[in-house]
């Protein structure tokens, strides 16, 4: 081999071996695709739109949410955990896609802890408990009353594994049968309510607040152990029903693989986002609790979230799809 074709050998391996810490230490170097395996209005979707700007200006790059909806957000969640694992694309994992789904469905395309690696914990919030605004039931107790004394079980429509937990685990703790009608989201399990056409279903804050105030639905309770600060006039279930508890929340992860030097930018990047008093007024405005966390700390809190949720999806009942 000539000392030419040597040299130039040695000069490509030098580049193959330099090409991923230049990568890394240019990140992004394009926008980073920001994947809501859920559909436009939803709770999760909601969230990501308010953070994707702020996200945008400290990472100097576009950051673009990617509604991806479909089977409880396993379509849109498979797609990120297949993607490259270069840090430009992003995954929200939620109490639906990131726990509950690991139980309900029974042959699950992806592993919300094998497949992904963390960034972190974004934010949480609440769901409430609503029925069309004829309904007769007027509180928790009168729904429950008014569910027993039915000739036919009463329906719950839910768009998501995380409301079909929270009123099975409802109906079980209540004593009462009721029905499960799905729908692809969020926003059209509340439509039907709105109509009419279903009896009840559990609704996150930021779209079911402002179609209470109109009178259009009625609110019965909040999953919070405790009045949610920002509707402290709607009781808790608990106060009816000790034993419940349900908690709705956000993270996101990106593919297993993707280079530690990148999470913990993306990490930092998320955290001073989410420690900005204007993002978190306006955040809380709309229901969420935003905080940080470290990538290890949303890891472990990952994992108690599938124990825990498994463990209520088998009390309640929930048949593995």
């Amino acid at each position: 081999m000539s000392i030419i074709h040597r040299r130039t050998l040695i000069a490509w391996g030098g580049a193959l071996l330099a090409a991923p810490a230049f990568a890394q230490g240019n990140w992004p170097d394009r926008p980073i695709r920001l994947v809501v395996a859920f559909p436009a209005g939803s709770v999760t979707d909601t969230l990501m739109r308010h953070l994707s700007e702020p996200l945008s200006r400290e990472l100097g790059q576009p950051v673009i949410v990617d509604n991806r909806p479909g089977g409880s957000g396993v379509v849109g969640t498979e797609s990120a955990a297949r993607s490259a694992p270069d840090g430009h694309t992003w995954c929200v994992l939620s109490v639906t896609n990131g726990a509950l789904n690991t139980y309900t469905i029974r042959r699950l395309s992806y592993d919300p802890i094998r497949d992904f690696a963390p960034i972190g914990f974004v934010a949480e919030t609440a769901y409430i408990l609503v029925v069309p605004a004829s309904s007769p039931a007027r509180d928790l107790r009168g729904f429950i009353e008014h569910a027993k004394a039915a000739r036919t079980p009463l329906t719950f429509s839910h768009g998501n594994s995380s409301s079909l937990i929270a009123s099975a685990t409802l109906a079980r703790l209540a004593g009462v049968e009721m029905t499960a009608v799905p729908y692809r989201g969020g926003p059209e399990a509340l439509t039907d309510v709105i109509a009419g056409r279903i009896d009840s279903t559990f609704t996150d804050f930021a779209a079911g607040m402002p179609q209470i105030r109109e009178g259009k639905i009625r609110a019965l309770a909040v999953t919070l152990p405790q009045p949610f600060s920002l509707a402290p006039e709607i009781p808790t279930v608990a106060s009816v029903l000790p034993d419940f508890a349900f908690d709705v929340w956000f993270g996101i992860s990106v593919p297993a693989a993707t280079p530690a030097p990148i999470i913990a930018r993306a990490n930092a990047a998320l955290n001073k986002v989410l420690g900005d008093a204007e993002l978190k007024e306006r955040l809380a405005r709309l229901g969420y609790a935003p905080r940080g966390s470290s990538p290890q700390e949303f890891q472990d809190f990952l994992r108690n979230q599938i124990a825990v949720l498994t463990q209520r999806a088998r009390e309640a009942g929930l048949e593995q799809q």
